[in-house]
């Protein structure tokens, strides 16, 4: 129940973080959606040995967590929450991948090691990039601006669904959870062999209350449209900002600057 629990209140604590006051947050969501979006698209171009050209990347969500002033604990946890996932995809590559790429010293590092790290790297970069985005935009205020650059509105207003009842559903599985542990004396019925039924009582459960809200929703006129009351304007910063970033991003991914990096280091000390 405690982690069930934790996660509702983990989910709840991205909005409150996009509710803070910094120069990150008073930027238009389309901004920031467009400018999170290329970096995405730039960094899983890359091919599967990429790893050093990765580094520069960084600087797009340093640089956007600093100025955001969002707890970086936090932020880091959240990014390590999904890297086992990342390790689990290229698992099996030193396997399959044994080509020796590079040498260190006594140590051959094959193919598959490298691309290993660099889906670990990509995974970081591109989780974290949308990690900050919703700390500091807010999942709503995202779909809306998903449905002014054109998106679909049915698929942005299934996104808002699907959010909400992620709360629902957590909420009556912690209920739920607590009933059962509740009517248990001492471990009974608390075994594998009360999972199922437990499952079908919770979809139940909220399919009974997915309907309520339905006919609620419907009472009040729902058409199908969400009105935000805000209402945000693309101004100076916000072009400064997409334009600048796209720019780096487009040089970075032109460039190879840690090879230019390295070969001006060489050049100046030898």
């Amino acid at each position: 129940m405690r982690s069930i629990d934790g996660a509702v209140l983990d989910l709840k604590r991205l909005d409150l973080l996009a509710t803070g006051d910094s120069i990150i947050h008073r930027l238009d969501a389309r901004a920031k959606v467009v400018t999170t979006l290329f970096f995405i698209v730039m960094v899983v171009s890359y091919k599967r040995y990429a790893l050093a050209e990765l580094t520069p990347f960084l600087f797009f969500p340093v640089i956007t967590l600093a100025l955001s002033n969002l707890p970086i604990s936090y932020i880091l946890k959240k990014i390590a929450a999904i890297l086992p996932i990342a390790i689990f995809v290229g698992l099996f590559n030193p396997l399959f991948d044994r080509e020796i790429h590079a040498v260190l010293g006594p140590i051959s590092i094959s193919g598959g090691w490298i691309s290993l790290v660099s889906i670990m790297g990509r995974s970081a970069l591109t989780v974290g990039s949308a990690i900050i985005l919703i700390a500091t935009t807010g999942f709503i205020s995202i779909c809306h601006a998903l449905n002014r650059l054109g998106i679909p509105r049915v698929f942005t207003v299934q996104l808002l669904f699907l959010y909400r009842y992620i709360f629902v559903l957590t909420e009556e599985a912690a209920r739920t959870t607590r009933a059962r542990e509740l009517r248990a004396c001492g471990k009974k019925g608390l075994g594998f062999s009360s999972f199922g039924p437990l499952i079908g009582h919770l979809l139940i459960r909220t399919w009974a209350r997915a309907e309520r809200i339905h006919m609620a929703m419907v009472v009040r006129g729902f058409s199908g449209e969400f009105h935000s009351r805000q209402i945000n304007r693309f101004g100076r910063n916000d072009y400064l900002y997409v334009i600048g970033w796209s720019l780096v991003f487009i040089i970075l991914r032109s460039k190879d600057i840690t090879a230019i990096l390295g070969a001006a280091c060489t050049g100046l000390f030898s």
